[in-house]
């Protein structure tokens, strides 16, 4: 079977492959790929930027946005043949820590947690897959290939209900929330925001193209400029300092600032730590990071999916690859939110 691979931290190594098939000791649960979602990590990892096989082995099969169908399922499983799935993408470290004995190896304290796709774990861009069903995420058929996008949508289920936890410390009524960044990550915090009935503006610098059309389409505001207003919530999709201090500084009193973008190493802007350190304290205010999810966030994001739009969510699937030219499906388009490498038509 085919599988698209990297060895980790050479550029230029991407590569269609012919593999083994997946060993039963990686789980019992059998999943044919259908599509696999691309994003910066992806392109990071063919950049050679980071990245880590496996122990013992050169190369590394990425792909982390998964959708499959289910072909062999042992009985009592919770699947059945036919089922549509995404894979978790994080799995506990083998001590394991504190976080990870819980099952919220997002949380991991001592950092062996592995990644398929990215570290020292396969990943889903290979025809056929196995995993344990504690690490599968059961998705409606309904969703079609807009199902793909539970792993990007799991990562803002987090965000936001880490959001909710933090502002419970206090008396805490949220009307408004900006998002910086529409690309997929930034669109899937809208949607949850609208979904939670708050108005929600979203500043992006693309006048025009696909992405304002998106966040009108749901309902919140679109903005070439950060807007003079005062936000309850900040959802931090971009990872730009410069957007991070503005953002900050737009926020109410004991406003909540979440930082889920990273903005590479390049950029020679930085946060003024004093002008931080008074807004943060003079006026209560919270900026926390998140990153990845747990299997409570993926089943999250499936419900938000399932309320949202099917045909909005089709919208953000600007780009459809096929296998045999996947090479296409990690080049950069300006014009893209969403680019899917099929494994299927």
């Amino acid at each position: 079977m085919q599988a698209v691979t990297i060895i980790p931290r050479r550029p230029g190594s991407l590569s269609l492959d012919s593999v083994d098939e997946p060993p039963a000791r990686q789980g019992a649960v059998l999943v044919r790929t259908l599509a696999v979602g691309v994003c910066g990590t992806d392109r990071e990892l063919v950049g050679g930027e980071y990245g880590e096989a496996p122990p013992g082995e050169e190369r590394l099969v990425i792909g982390h946005e998964s959708l499959g169908r289910v072909t062999e399922a042992p009985a009592g499983s919770g699947f059945s043949v036919g089922d549509l799935v995404c894979g978790i993408v994080r799995h506990p470290d083998p001590v394991p820590c504190v976080n990870c004995a819980l099952g919220e190896s997002d949380m991991c304290r001592n950092g062996r947690y592995t990644e398929r796709g990215i570290k020292q774990a396969h990943g889903f861009g290979v025809q056929r897959f196995r995993s344990t069903a504690e690490f599968l995420v059961k998705v409606s058929p309904a969703l079609g290939l807009a199902a793909v996008l539970l792993e990007p949508a799991s990562v803002l289920a987090k965000a936001w209900e880490h959001v909710e936890r933090i502002g419970r410390r206090a008396r805490w009524a949220p009307r408004r929330a900006l998002v910086t960044g529409a690309g997929p990550v930034g669109l899937m915090a809208a949607l949850l925001g609208v979904q939670r009935d708050l108005e929600v503006h979203v500043y992006d610098r693309h006048e025009t193209g696909p992405k304002p059309e998106l966040v009108r389409a749901l309902g919140a505001r679109h903005h070439l400029h950060l807007p003079s207003l005062e936000f309850d919530i900040v959802l931090e999709c971009t990872g730009a300092p410069q957007v991070i201090a503005q953002a900050i500084a737009g926020c109410t009193p004991g406003g909540i600032i979440c930082l889920t973008g990273l903005g590479g190493h390049r950029s020679p802007a930085t946060i003024d730590a004093a002008v931080l350190n008074e807004s943060l304290v003079l006026e209560n205010r919270v900026v926390f990071g998140s990153v990845n999810a747990n299997r409570r966030h993926y089943e999250a994001a499936a419900q938000a999916l399932q309320r949202a739009e099917r045909a909005w969510l089709e919208r953000l699937l600007t780009r459809k690859v096929p296998l045999e030219r996947f090479a296409e499906a990690y080049a950069r388009d300006p014009r893209d939110v969403k680019t899917v490498l099929l494994f299927e038509d």
